[in-house]
């Protein structure tokens, strides 16, 4: 078994004189049996921790839905099935006892938040209100993770069956989109992935953008049309700005998208320059200036983080190697460093070696990357998805390396220790 030590020797000594344990860990292959709370991966030197430690499946956000209330992390936890018949993940079934749950960062305790019969979607969190959001059924809930009180907010009407994904700047607004019935009934007729998603981007259902009122539970019609608009999200720091998607094939769309929801003017964010090029998985930086993406010239072939200043339209883009592309990317606070969640051979990029959780630091062009977490020994069913904590010191990630799914950071800092024997 190898250790990390300190590198100091006088360091040890010091340490032994004054009876002071050293700070161990285990460098450990990380995945493919039961591992211990942390350990140090053997592949890359950075510390891991599994942050969620009970028998239930547990899984944080989207990538791009802020699950932080100050030192604290929502997510879902629903009780322990490794698999159905089918071999897929619980987070793409019907869960059983599916609910919200509160994490302590520092301390890693848990409490629960949600107490529903029926499981909920959602993931909406407004941190300075110290609330969070979610849906069951045609009704939308709220919950404070103070006093825990649960309450029902909204109930929508019988002739408009909406779906909330988002809350604005200031809190005062809920946003979300509207499908048809025949959407719906295609849904339920192919509730696979690969069969309902090529029929649902052919069949151009009506969509409509909505936004609720918080303060008067007012129901707005934002904008309508013949395309599959998904991925809504509002901007960080702009309360009028909504960015959404056209979903489909990504090489068949010009995907990325925003509204004004005061004057209802859209604006397309990037139009495709080339045959089979792709930009997707979009998101808003922390500042609210720049909207970034996966960016493909052309499809599965040269890759890149792109991004596009709202108020210059100027657009940027930083290189990637075929093995460092990820399924979803995120950056830091500041925009200056940037997270993925890799991808196995089976994904767009087809990668040999792509399964690792990835740090990035721009440079010039290009993207200096840094491996975190060795993933060899997770299933990319389950999409790992990547958030900067909130001091900025850690990546959270999913993951079903041991088994089932659970939460886990790994330490962006490589460890202070070294290998010996």
């Amino acid at each position: 078994m190898k250790i990390i030590f300190r590198i100091s020797i006088i360091g040890y000594v010091l340490a032994a004189l004054f009876n002071v344990q050293l700070n161990a860990q285990e460098v450990l292959e990380t995945g493919g049996r039961k591992m211990p709370s942390e350990w140090i991966d053997k592949d890359t030197h950075h510390k891991v921790i599994r942050l969620t430690r009970n028998d239930r499946n547990n899984l944080c956000f989207y990538f791009h839905n802020n699950p932080f209330v100050g030192d604290n992390m929502v997510y879902y936890s629903s009780s322990f099935a490794p698999t159905n018949t089918s071999g897929e993940e619980t987070y793409n079934m019907t869960s059983k006892d599916k609910q919200i749950y509160l994490l302590n960062l520092k301390t890693l305790k848990s409490e629960r938040l949600s107490n529903h019969p029926t499981p909920m979607k959602g993931e909406i969190v407004f941190a300075p209100r110290k609330e969070v959001y979610y849906q069951v059924d045609d009704s939308i809930f709220r919950v404070n993770i103070d006093t825990k009180r649960e309450s029902l907010f909204y109930v929508f009407p019988s002739d408009f069956r909406g779906d909330i994904t988002s809350i604005n700047a200031d809190g005062s607004l809920l946003g979300g989109t509207k499908s048809c019935d025949e959407e719906k009934e295609l849904m339920k007729k192919y509730p696979k992935k690969h069969d309902y998603f090529g029929r649902m981007f052919e069949a151009k259902f009506p969509r409509t953008l909505f936004t609720i009122n918080i303060k008067t539970k007012e129901l707005s019609k934002v904008f309508s049309d013949s395309a599959w608009l998904n991925h809504v999200q509002f901007s960080p720091t702009d309360p009028a700005k909504l960015m959404f998607c056209h979903e489909g094939h990504w090489h068949k769309v010009d995907r990325i998208w925003t509204i004004d929801i005061n004057t209802k003017a859209v604006t397309l964010i990037h139009k495709r320059t080339m045959p089979m090029e792709i930009a997707g998985h979009e998101w808003m930086g922390a500042s609210g200036k720049t909207i970034w993406f996966d960016l493909q010239q052309p499809r599965g072939q040269t890759f890149y983080i792109g991004g596009v200043d709202l108020n210059t339209n100027k657009e940027r883009k930083y290189q990637l190697k075929r093995d460092e592309w990820s399924v979803h990317f995120t950056s830091s606070k500041d925009e200056k460093s940037f997270a993925g969640d890799g991808g196995d051979s089976g994904s767009v990029a087809k990668a040999k070696n792509g399964m690792w959780i990835n740090f990035f630091t721009p440079s010039s062009d290009t993207m200096v990357t840094e491996h975190l977490v060795n993933l060899h020994n997770h299933k990319y069913r389950l999409e790992p998805n990547v958030h900067f904590s909130p001091d900025g010191k850690w990546i959270i990630f999913r993951a079903n390396f041991e088994g089932k799914e659970d939460i886990y950071a790994v330490e962006i800092k490589k460890s202070e220790y070294v290998i010996s024997d």
